[in-house]
């Protein structure tokens, strides 16, 4: 959670200035089945879902919309899924906070916007003026800054998966967590 908030932090600027929130209703990236994430991201979701009561009927949704399902927080509004919403935006994985609020370097070293091809034609004036300040150093997180700050916390939770899987396995790590630490309150009784 800290390394969102500190994210948050950073970006907010960014993104105040440069006005490229997703389009309204646009759900392209949230209907992808192979958005990489990683199960140590979405830590803080499987908490929240396991507080909530709401961890089976979570597994029970995974379930159902197998391995070429869109994000299990995602609500689709159309029928092909290109249209929707985050259905938990405050608990949504890493991938998700960066996207069109932090830039990578590319093979020249010169950071680029992480931005889709919708933005792009639909917030054309936003990404040109964004893209300029970036060139002309406008502050702006780096991607792989925070994925060095995941791996730190841990290395083998911060291997990327299919979205859905990433998930799953934060909840079954959660669920697992929980197990033993209620096994050993009961020891302590």
């Amino acid at each position: 959670m800290e390394l969102f908030q500190d994210l948050e932090v950073e970006s907010r600027a960014f993104a105040e200035t440069a006005d490229l929130g997703c389009v309204v209703g646009c759900g392209k990236c949230c209907a992808n089945p192979s958005i990489p994430a990683s199960p140590l991201e979405f830590l803080p979701l499987a908490f929240e879902l396991y507080q909530n009561g709401a961890i089976e009927a979570s597994i029970r949704l995974l379930d159902s919309l197998g391995e070429n399902g869109f994000c299990l927080l995602y609500r689709p509004t159309n029928e092909d899924g290109s249209k929707g919403f985050c259905g938990n935006h405050t608990s949504r994985g890493l991938i998700c906070r960066l996207f069109a609020s932090a830039a990578r370097r590319n093979k020249h070293g010169v950071k680029e916007l992480i931005i889709c091809k919708v933005l792009k034609e639909n917030k054309t004036d936003q990404y040109l003026r964004a893209t300029q300040a970036i060139q002309e150093g406008m502050e702006i997180p780096l991607a792989s800054s925070y994925y060095s700050r995941l791996q730190d916390i841990d290395t083998h939770m911060s291997q990327t998966f299919p979205i859905n899987q990433a998930i799953r396995i934060a909840i079954e790590m959660v669920l697992q967590y929980k197990f033993y630490e209620e096994s050993e309150s009961a020891e302590e009784f």
